[in-house]
């Protein structure tokens, strides 16, 4: 069965990359949804660390992009090379065309990079001149943001934003998982390598979406989910104070997204059925890059993770 896999790949993360805990749950939850994560956090944080090791824990090929303002949509995706031999013009895959990519500091590319990566992102292809290229079955895009630089970056736009199933918010560790670190760190500097698992086949990857696609979600629960999303939409009939913090609500993606988190939290704690509390725990991940706040909201410091906190107060959980 895959979830004994996926509970050894979980504990593995946890001992690689010290003190995310949230970060390394919703790389598997991203994994087995088949969802895209925007990672936003200050740098040091094992980001990198943590998809290199959930790709040495997935049989599949993992590639780092450092996204800068001249990088160019052929850098990305490849390009048309022409073979003097033959006469003739043959593409050239690029960096795209790997199972696992890290897409780092995303925000400082500019606009044509970022809406090729976002065809790739939408469709699992990417198109040069006339002709588009499939990409691997397999494919996760982890994207980061460093929220302490503005400097020479690029916004990235709502439409880009909404093809993230999710968005977390990393902090620093604890004092004590900061000694950790540093134990780890000596360990690793001595011996020259790091922890090491059998990788989980792709053909595991897959069942264990098919799975957690067949968990069961009651009909109430259903109605909680867009509930929550209609709240988003509909604010004054939740109350005042939602009304005025909500310019616009999520997309129907949201709602999608909503459901396969909650039902790959569900698979991966070993239950057969959704209950409010997945709902609950992945609604923010979810819903906070959708969310456009009001100005209003924005001069008064609320946050979208305020605004999702009051909807799941005011929504009645079945």
């Amino acid at each position: 069965m895959p979830l004994s896999r996926f509970h050894a790949l979980r504990a593995y993360l946890n001992q690689v990359v010290l003190g995310q805990p949230v970060l390394t749950e919703n790389l598997l939850i991203a994994l087995i949804a088949n969802g895209h994560l925007l990672v936003e956090g200050p740098p040091g944080l094992a980001k990198t660390r943590a998809v290199k090791a959930l790709c040495d824990g997935v049989e599949g090929d993992f590639h780092r992009i450092q996204f800068t303002p001249d990088l160019l949509p052929a850098d990305l995706t490849g390009t048309d090379i022409y073979r003097a031999q033959t006469g003739t013009f043959e593409f050239e895959a690029g960096p795209i065309f790997h199972n696992l990519i890290l897409a780092d500091e995303i925000n400082r590319a500019p606009a044509k990079v970022q809406s090729a990566l976002l065809e790739a992102m939408a469709e699992g292809q990417v198109t040069v001149g006339k002709n588009s290229y499939k990409l691997p079955p397999l494919f996760l895009v982890m994207a980061t943001q460093n929220p302490l630089e503005n400097e020479g970056t690029y916004p990235l736009p709502e439409a880009q934003l909404d093809r993230f199933l999710m968005h977390l918010n990393l902090d620093y560790p604890s004092a004590e998982t900061e000694f950790e670190i540093l134990r780890q760190s000596r360990r690793e500097a001595l011996s020259h390598e790091l922890p090491q698992m059998d990788p989980i086949a792709q053909k595991d990857v897959f069942a264990a979406r098919d799975e957690a696609m067949e968990i069961y979600l009651a009909e109430p629960l259903e109605k909680y989910l867009v509930e929550i999303v209609m709240a988003t939409r509909q604010p004054q009939r939740y109350s005042d104070e939602l009304a005025k913090w909500l310019d616009y609500g999520v997309s129907p993606r949201a709602t999608i997204s909503l459901e396969r988190c909650a039902r790959a939290r569900a698979w991966l704690n070993e239950r057969d059925f959704v209950s409010p509390e997945d709902i609950q725990a992945v609604a923010p991940n979810v819903l906070r890059h959708r969310l456009l706040l009001s100005y209003q909201a924005q001069a008064e410091g609320v946050s979208p993770d305020r605004v999702i906190s009051h909807i799941l107060n005011l929504v009645a959980v079945p």
